[in-house]
């Protein structure tokens, strides 16, 4: 019996010299930069990358920086990056809702660990200032009356403004046709030059452009009034119902351990914590944070929701 005991006892030796560097990485983490990779500048997806990042880096122990790798940014996470820890997503609807739009070579549940939903910001209803229309009870009459002869602009297919126009189109049973541009950027400067007449962008970079009367805002797209636009009304008021929401949030690739994950979350919910109210609120976000589990539910809600939309006979794709 006693040779057997020697054995179980070296063997039991053998598994702890084994399993012991990869508790000890996951101990000793972060151990080096953290990239976070996210879209092209001039959205909230880069501004809130940036803020979150500075704060993440004072509560970490390590620098984290951003890297704007615009839409590719999902895939590299996906299917390129080992699950480490040392290379991060920020990024929004465009990531659990292109794969119901077209063929793509990742999934958000299958590849993806939400770490946290991060910010979130209302859209709001602009449209140039050419479009004679003041309200959005009239841009959806004049839409009525001219199915297929309005146009809005959207930075790729599955990103909010996107989501935001179509779940419009949906509701109201109008036909306004999107164009496509690469980015949230140039999907602005296509509004602004009228390219385009109407848009749904978000509510922090848009604002200083309504307030040099480069476009006409209508409303917002939360369910009542928001103290972050007071004077704007809600599209429900128009189209009851309706709400539409940038929610922008971490993510890692899927078999990023656990441990990790939670080191990542905890000091994450820190450094939101730590965001300056009034750089927020004068960016026109709200800070949420959430733990991995909320963040999956939400993704699988909007999921759900705007599939509807999706599998529907207007929508643009």
């Amino acid at each position: 019996m006693q040779p057997t005991g020697c054995v179980i006892r070296v063997c039991a030796m053998g598994l702890i010299t084994l399993t012991q560097p990869c508790v000890f990485a996951q101990d000793k983490y972060p151990g080096k930069v953290i990239r976070v990779l996210t879209a092209t500048p001039g959205s909230n997806h880069d501004w809130g990358a940036r803020v979150v990042a500075q704060e993440l880096t004072l509560r970490i122990g390590q620098r984290v920086i951003v890297e704007n790798r615009g839409s590719l940014s999902t895939e590299i996470i996906a299917k390129d990056t080992p699950p480490d820890g040392y290379t991060l997503l920020f990024y929004g609807a465009y990531t659990w809702l292109q794969p119901l739009l077209a063929k793509v070579n990742w999934d958000p549940i299958e590849d993806l660990a939400p770490i946290t939903l991060a910010i979130s910001s209302p859209n709001v209803l602009v449209v140039h200032p050419s479009l004679p229309v003041k309200s959005t009870q009239a841009l959806i009459a004049l839409a009525k009356a001219r199915p297929g002869a309005l146009n809005y602009s959207a930075g790729g297919g599955g990103s909010t403004p996107h989501m935001a126009a179509e779940l419009f189109n949906y509701m109201a049973t109008t036909k306004i046709v999107r164009v496509n541009y690469k980015g949230s950027g140039p999907s602005m400067l296509g509004l602004f030059v009228g390219e385009v007449q109407m848009m749904f962008g978000a509510l922090g970079p848009m604002m200083p452009h309504v307030k040099n009367s480069k476009v006409r805002a209508l409303a917002i797209t939360t369910p009542k009034r928001s103290p972050l636009a007071p004077d704007l009304p809600p599209v429900s008021e128009a189209l009851p119902g309706y709400v539409s929401e940038a929610a922008i949030g971490f993510f890692a690739p899927k078999k990023t351990p656990a441990p990790i994950i939670k080191i990542l979350n905890n000091s994450m919910q820190q450094a939101l914590k730590g965001l300056d109210p009034q750089i927020v609120f004068n960016a026109g976000v709200e800070v949420v944070g959430s733990s991995p589990e909320e963040f999956a539910r939400f993704i699988a809600a909007d999921r759900a929701k705007m599939g509807e939309v999706i599998k529907s006979g207007s929508f643009s794709n």
